[in-house]
């Protein structure tokens, strides 16, 4: 018999996950100008029809199918889900050894990690691309790029990153952040810079919707990273206390790095700290000690701080909403911090961190691990990128005359903000 408390604990989380989508469109939303709002928040909510039918069509089956012994891919025999149900009527009938609840959640579960991975690409391109070209993109990064990489991290024994180069991702360092973040920066170098990039200063439109997005974001969070832990128990409350004190930690650092550098603490940045103190403890979360993830925090989003601040318009990407600055930047950290401060007895490898072993093996694994990922990701990106340019004519990116125009007219007929008796 199935534990019903596990049972019930993957369910919360699976629709914890699914929340974190819409938050993220406030989010983003809030951050986008007045008159892109709508069509930054549209390409985040697409993103949750484009994935959900993309993970039950071949996401899931790739990601995790077959019998795990194939490095780089899972397999076919789960394509379209069709043996989903079936599978789950004959293990309600004799439940698998060791299974605390019924597999079919994973799919729910892993599709919502699908969902919030593909619209954290979004960000980087908002307010200049094609609404068609980011959907189509989506659509076939889903198979080529995303699902590989999670079977690589996650697909158990035989898997390359997790199991022949020993590398943890506890909740998704590397499935999620890293790679989110680097395909944002592979559109950003495709497209070129906004209109006035450089010259133009952009301005949240609306700090009251990030506030919103990054409270959704945040609670939605606990459910990505504890239900990590695939069962409701000891490591799984670890996970969530050390994604409540990494955020804390992550906050507070960039309000004090916002009052030395500018001299004014900004709602805008509270909540970008926030949300760097979660991307940082994601791939450490089950594995680390409550105050580790303090420390986590405390690094992390100084590091996202000036990779926005300060390295964005020194390298000269246009990465417009920051998802490769907080994102991948979040999740290297993250992920090497995870090398240095992981307790032995709760890893996944026969190897814990540097600080309690002396042994640098955990911290040159997680290194070639974030090396593989980023490999992956930009080549994928890259082809992907050139095969959607050519669909549209030579081109991922709206008119010149649409852009300053304002997306959420040009391209959906909508506005955020109507003028109502002349009033706007």
């Amino acid at each position: 018999m199935y534990d019903t408390g596990s049972t019930a604990f993957m369910l919360v989380c699976t629709m914890l996950v699914l929340l974190m989508t819409p938050g993220l469109a406030f989010f983003y939303g809030g951050l986008s100008r007045r008159k892109n709002v709508i069509n930054t928040m549209i390409m985040v909510m697409s993103v949750i029809g484009i994935a959900g039918v993309m993970w039950v069509a071949c996401g899931w089956s790739f990601a995790y199918g077959g019998d795990g012994s194939l490095p780089f891919f899972g397999g076919l025999d789960q394509i379209g889900c069709f043996s989903a149900t079936e599978d789950m009527i004959a293990q309600t009938a004799d439940v698998p050894e060791g299974a605390v609840y019924p597999a079919i959640i994973d799919i729910g579960f892993q599709m919502a990690f699908c969902m919030i991975t593909c619209a954290i690409i979004t960000g980087a391109v908002a307010g200049r691309m094609k609404y068609g070209s980011i959907a189509l993109f989506i659509a076939l990064w889903i198979p080529i790029v995303y699902a590989p990489l999670a079977h690589m991290v996650w697909g158990g024994e035989g898997s390359l990153i997790g199991d022949m180069i020993g590398a943890l991702d506890f909740a998704g360092g590397d499935v999620v952040h890293i790679s989110s973040g680097v395909t944002g920066l592979v559109l950003c170098l495709l497209l070129g810079g906004r209109r006035g990039f450089g010259l133009v200063s952009y301005r949240p439109h609306n700090v009251p919707f990030v506030a919103l997005g990054a409270a959704l974001l945040w609670f939605g969070w606990f459910g990505f990273n504890a239900g990590s832990q695939f069962a409701a128990d000891g490591t799984a409350a670890l996970a969530l206390l050390n994604t409540v004190a990494s955020s804390a930690a992550g906050m507070l650092a960039w309000i004090l790095v916002e009052r030395v550098r500018v001299r004014k603490p900004t709602l805008v940045g509270a909540c970008t700290g926030l949300v760097a103190g979660l991307v940082g403890i994601t791939p450490a979360a089950g594995f680390v000690e409550p105050w580790a993830a303090i420390v986590i925090g405390f690094v992390t989003a100084p590091c996202c701080f000036f990779a926005i601040s300060y390295a964005k318009s020194k390298i000269g990407y246009d990465d417009a909403l920051d998802a490769f600055g907080c994102h991948t930047v979040g999740g290297v950290v993250g992920g090497l911090l995870t090398g240095v401060f992981c307790v032995p007895e709760l890893s996944w490898t026969d190897f814990g961190g540097l600080l309690y072993t002396g042994n640098p093996s955990l911290l040159v694994s997680q290194f070639l691990g974030i090396l593989v990922t980023l490999a992956l990701v930009i080549v994928g990106g890259l082809a992907i990128g050139a095969a959607v340019r050519a669909v549209y004519d030579g081109t991922l990116r709206v008119s010149e005359a649409d852009e300053a125009r304002g997306l959420d007219v040009a391209a959906h007929g909508e506005s955020a903000y109507p003028a109502y008796l002349g009033l706007d």
